[in-house]
């Protein structure tokens, strides 16, 4: 350039040329520059502006080569001219913002990117992507948790970016996604050599409690601990150690995640092939109880065999105990087979069947009928519980505690603890039950009274005490034990002058006629009034009739002078049912004092057909002992009279009679 002071047209040219060069020129931007030569301490290179760049030789010092007179670098221009006028250059930084265009590149594209770990910071490590530095999460380091970083520590591997933002200047790396997608290529070579089915041999790397990892060469599988043995196992660390070289088969193989089943049983024979045959149902045989749980107990019959006894099956009389209280673990035990499911691999066991049923064995030595003593243990609003054994009772229902009390009043009589006798009534083996009797230790009075009489019929007299005088009848008290029944105001008498319950007092003796015996409900009717009209007809039939003309009077003097006599001489005059050939078409002589029978004498007649009489009141003739029409055309006055007043009908009974002897006729 010519003197400063006259500057020349070609200067002029030159300085212009620079201004616009510079005004090309933006801060912050990388530009290519010309080494002129290399000092001490800097390299002097032209970038085009009117004076040279200085940038420090350590920048330099990551270059391949050193840098040379003439050689073309990038480097970023930080500011055009300080205060000294001189441009401000950077190496290090043109360098960077190469790498971040770099990775920026290799983000999008998903590459992996070249670094070393420098230093550790809290929640990981920092990472030297030449020249940019990066985070490595603690959890990105490895495929498994790393104890000791320190080899990976400087050394140049590769790193994927999982996140990238220029602006602030952050991103994050991970080596593990490196690791893993090695390890899912050599995984994918490794299985698509193995095959379901193959046997091969690995090393036991992890155990837990589900299982155990076996290193098979490069990939892992899980033996699960239900594959290890057909016996059944606690804990993996029971069977296998890690470090141990096992034999296992390939079970399953999932292509999509690559994962490996593997199991060691599968190797051996099964132990359930042929067991219905092994273990037939009935058989009797030993095992030892593995485990006990809730609802029954397994026992081992044979390694990789195993049978439940349910809950149920344990105890015949302990129903609601736990299992545990009943068994323990270890201990050996008689089993029978109750049922085998090959398919469902399971054999359902009864212990309380090798034992004998107390129910059975209660009822060979106590038969229906017996005699028994206990001790009540329980008493509840349907009965008492009376203890028979160790852990059997037999219950006495309420009804079956006395025959002349209700249940509610005769179950008052009884404590727990008491001491009492009943009678067996009924052992039901399948149901489990026992049903005892109190009340048929004395007998049932209406069946066999305790006086040895013949008990309470129909038609029969008894002599009864009055407890009770109400306005609607008396309450009386009969035979032994005492029967209770009432005799209502329409009984009391056949005058209606005295059908007065009053007349009758507290203690008095009566005789009464049984009319109607009901069992089921332990209902006795008696009536006086019926004991009356039968009295009567009794004199009627001995002692004159109304064909005679005598007088009622003149009938009851004869029969009562009768029976003042020194011997009874009359017989009871039977009725002879009518015939149309003057012989009795049956036999007349079954008949009792009332003209009734107590079955019928062959096919009853169908009462029917009597005008008036359905089946309801067919019914309640053949229950008062008429079943046939010869019977009816047969009856007195009276007997028809007492019969009106069973049955309930009134003022039917001739027009009966006579229909009855038309049709005994046809």
């Amino acid at each position: 350039m010519s003197d400063s002071f006259n500057p020349t047209t070609d200067d002029f040219a030159a300085m212009f040329e620079s201004s616009t060069a510079a005004s090309a020129m933006q801060e912050g931007q990388v530009i290519p520059a010309t080494v002129i030569r290399i000092d001490n301490d800097a390299v002097l290179v032209d970038i085009g502006l009117k004076t040279e760049g200085r940038i420090p030789v350590k920048e330099f010092s990551m270059e391949d080569k050193e840098p040379a007179p003439g050689d073309i670098v990038d480097v970023y221009l930080d500011r055009i001219e300080n205060a000294l006028g001189d441009a401000v250059l950077s190496r290090d930084k043109a360098r960077r913002e190469e790498r971040w265009i770099k990775l920026e590149k290799s983000f999008n594209a998903e590459e992996p990117v070249k670094g070393a770990i420098s230093g550790r910071v809290k929640g990981g490590f920092t990472v030297d992507l030449g020249g940019v530095n990066a985070f490595l999460p603690g959890s990105q380091v490895d495929i498994r948790p790393v104890r000791d970083v320190g080899p990976l520590m400087g050394e140049i591997q590769p790193f994927q970016i999982l996140k990238l933002d220029r602006a602030r200047g952050n991103i994050v790396v991970s080596r593990r996604a490196i690791l893993e997608e090695s390890r899912a290529e050599q995984r994918a070579e490794i299985v698509s050599d193995m095959a379901e089915g193959d046997v091969r041999k690995g090393i036991v790397k992890n155990i837990t409690d589900y299982g155990a990892f076996v290193d098979l060469g490069g990939i892992d599988g899980l033996l699960h601990v239900t594959d290890m043995s057909w016996k059944r196992i606690n804990h993996p660390s029971q069977v296998v150690e890690v470090g141990q070289e096992v034999e296992v088969q390939i079970i399953k193989i999932n292509p999509e995640t690559q994962r490996i089943s593997l199991g060691m049983k599968q190797l051996g024979s099964d132990p359930w092939d042929g067991i219905d045959v092994r273990y037939p149902v009935g058989a009797r045989l030993k095992g030892q109880v593995t485990n006990i749980t809730d609802y029954g107990a397994f026992v081992e019959l044979e390694d990789g065999v195993e049978g439940l006894i349910h809950v149920s099956e344990m105890s015949w009389t302990k129903k609601n105990v736990h299992p545990g209280k009943i068994l323990s673990t270890s201990q050996e035990v008689d089993v029978e087979v109750l049922d085998v499911d090959s398919e469902k691999r399971r054999i359902s066991l009864g212990l309380k069947q090798t034992m004998d049923n107390p129910w059975t064995a209660f009822l060979a030595e106590h038969p229906v009928g017996t005699e028994i003593e206990g001790e009540v243990r329980g008493i509840t609003e349907f009965g008492l519980f009376v203890g028979l054994g160790p852990d059997l009772d037999g219950m006495v229902h309420i009804n079956d505690i006395a025959w002349d009390k209700s249940g509610e009043q005769a179950i008052e009589a009884f404590n727990k603890g008491d001491i009492v006798k009943a009678k067996v009534l009924d052992v039901d083996v399948d149901k489990e039950r026992i049903s005892l009797g109190i009340k048929q230790l004395s007998g049932d009075p209406i069946e066999a009274p305790a006086d040895g009489g013949a008990g309470v019929k129909r038609g029969s007299t008894v002599t009864c005490t009055v407890t009770e005088v109400t306005s609607g009848g008396v309450e009386v008290e009969f035979g032994s034990p005492a029967m209770k029944s009432f005799i209502r105001r329409s009984d009391l008498s056949r005058d209606r002058a005295d059908q007065r319950p009053e007349r009758f007092a507290v203690g008095d003796k009566v005789d009464a006629k049984v009319i109607s015996v009901d069992r089921s409900s332990r209902r006795v009717s008696l009536s006086i009034k019926a004991l009356e009209i039968a009295e009567e007809a009794e004199a009627v039939a001995q002692y004159g009739s109304a064909d005679a003309g005598a007088s009622l009077g003149d009938i009851l003097g004869a029969a009562l002078a009768s029976s003042g006599g020194a011997k009874e001489t009359s017989e009871k005059v039977t009725p002879t049912p009518p015939s149309t050939d003057g012989k009795a078409t049956a036999d007349a002589s079954a008949l009792d004092e009332n003209g009734r029978l107590s079955a019928a004498q062959g096919d009853a007649d169908d009462l029917k057909q009597i005008k008036g009489v359905g089946p309801a009141f067919e019914k309640k003739l053949n229950e008062a002992g008429i079943y046939h029409f010869w019977q009816i055309a047969a009856l007195t006055d009276a007997q028809l009279a007492t019969l009106e007043e069973e049955v309930g009908t009134s003022g039917k009974g001739a027009e009966w009679k006579a229909q009855s002897a038309e049709l005994a006729d046809s």
